[in-house]
């Protein structure tokens, strides 16, 4: 009786034996994708305040170009911006931005262009303003994919996506930027020549 209870006890051990190598592996792997987890998070996250970062940054030197330069328009309704690592240009272009001074160009701004998921940046004309936003295919922390999810045409109210969370703005990460340029902006500067021009005449 005694000897097969010490084999009962045997055998429960080495049956918890064997299972104690798949409870390893299984603890192990149940860690390795927390683990996983983390890090995809994290990086959605870094991704997300780079995104944020660069089109500040890209705001204040369009800000600058502007107050330089004048920007007269863009030919495109979504222009991408590839043209901050210019140093000289022909012209009153530079790629499809219109300039109304472009002799007082100070680039190049950037060593290189800024991207985000192999996608420049863009500017975005809507019917309220010119906007800055990631680029067409770039997909967002929140799982929405510019262009696709969240249309940007000249109708969209780029103004009010900064706002939402299913837009652009991602844990108080706002991930677009208002240019302030004025609409019709050569009309006014052509009348501000005409009257210099008629005071020139004056006097």
């Amino acid at each position: 009786m005694k000897s097969r209870y010490i084999m009962d006890c045997y055998g429960f051990i080495q049956g918890g034996r064997s299972w104690f190598p798949i409870f390893t592996i299984l603890l192990f792997a149940v860690l390795i994708a927390m683990a996983v987890v983390r890090l995809v998070y994290q990086v959605r996250a870094d991704s997300q305040e780079a995104i944020s970062a660069q089109v500040s940054e890209i705001a204040t030197i369009m800000q600058r170009i502007d107050e330089k330069c004048k920007i007269i328009g863009f030919d495109l309704q979504k222009t991408p911006i590839d043209f901050l690592n210019v140093v000289k240009f022909a012209g009153s272009e530079v790629g499809v931005m219109s300039l109304a001074y472009p002799q007082n160009w100070e680039g190049p701004y950037l060593p290189a262009n800024p991207m985000t998921q192999g996608k420049e940046y863009q500017i975005v004309r809507t019917k309220k303003g010119y906007f800055i936003t990631p680029g067409d295919g770039v997909q967002l922390g929140n799982g929405k994919i510019v262009g696709k999810d969240i249309v940007l045409d000249e109708n969209a109210d780029i103004a009010a996506l900064m706002k939402s969370e299913d837009a652009f703005m991602y844990k108080g990460k706002i991930l677009a930027a208002e240019l302030p340029i004025k609409k019709g902006i050569l009309q006014d500067l052509q009348f501000d020549e005409l009257v210099m021009s008629d005071e020139d005449l004056i006097y």
